[in-house]
């Protein structure tokens, strides 16, 4: 009986073993399977971006003031330029320099006036409180609102060639090159702008913000650059005003339209106000 238990028990233990393997093996797999089914940090930031970008996207396309910014005026401004001859513009035929220079305003309505005033009534209705909340982050907000920004503005270009084209444009000279520039352009331009509207719009109070947006809207459209050439300006006003966005994004947009040429200067002042305006937006936004 002693040797029969002693089978027994090793038995019993090499069944344990065999068990206790088992089970461990499961756990190992189990861990390896999760490992690989689990989301990679970026792709969860990614995904987080992605949901803010549409949620900002919907809430613009949705709001009557803001399709009178982005969408309205650029379209009545285009026709303005080109049916009317007061304002000078480059090139023989008006439209590709007005159709240039009402995309580098639908730039600054969308990127900049329409975010500033979001982002300021926001805070004050405690949007912001919540998502500061989440692991968003400034700079995820800052991603998601660029976005959608994107997302608008091809809305608007569709609009504005359409309305160009029923103008009268023809798309000559419009090859893959100037729309691949206009495209580093305007998405370089949306980049300062957003930023310079988080900065405004996540520091000052929104009466603030939306007096100096609007401010600033009728300014860069009038004497910033983007509707009107620089040489309407002064010799030193034009090349202070070129070290702007707005006057950056209309001269380089303009010189793309009516020359086919990329302004490597005006791409250069772009990228630098993109940069120096996350860092700052980053550094000084506030929640509430």
């Amino acid at each position: 009986m002693s040797r029969a238990r002693t089978d027994d028990e090793r038995d019993g233990a090499q069944m344990a073993n065999e068990r206790d393997g088992a089970q461990m093996a499961n756990e190992v797999n189990g861990a390896r399977t999760g490992a690989a089914t689990q989301p990679s940090p970026a792709r969860t930031v990614g995904r987080r971006v992605a949901a803010q970008a549409r949620f900002e996207t919907v809430a613009v396309l949705r709001n009557g003031e803001q399709l009178l910014l982005t969408l309205i005026l650029p379209v009545i401004a285009l026709v303005v330029l080109v049916r009317v001859d007061a304002a000078p513009l480059p090139g023989a035929d008006r439209t590709p320099a007005a159709l240039a220079g009402v995309l580098s305003l639908a730039v600054a309505s969308t990127a900049f006036t329409s975010q500033a005033i979001a982002v300021a009534f926001d805070r004050r209705w405690g949007v912001l409180r919540m998502l500061a909340t989440t692991p968003l982050g400034p700079r995820g907000l800052l991603a998601g609102k660029f976005g959608a920004v994107v997302a608008v503005l091809v809305v608007q270009t569709v609009t504005l060639v359409a309305v160009a084209a029923g103008l009268g444009w023809r798309g000559h000279g419009a090859g893959p090159g100037v729309a691949l520039g206009a495209g580093v352009l305007m998405l370089l331009g949306a980049a300062a702008f957003v930023a310079l509207a988080m900065l405004v719009g996540g520091t000052l109070r929104p009466e603030a913000v939306l007096a100096v947006a609007n401010l600033l809207w009728v300014l860069m459209a009038a004497v910033g650059g983007l509707l009107l050439p620089l040489s309407s300006l002064p010799g030193p006003l034009a090349a202070v005003v070129f070290l702007l966005p707005s006057g950056a994004l209309g001269e380089g947009m303009r010189a793309l339209a009516t020359t086919g040429s990329l302004n490597l200067a005006a791409v250069a002042v772009l990228a630098v106000w993109a940069a120096g305006g996350a860092w700052l937006a980053a550094r000084f936004f506030r929640w509430d």
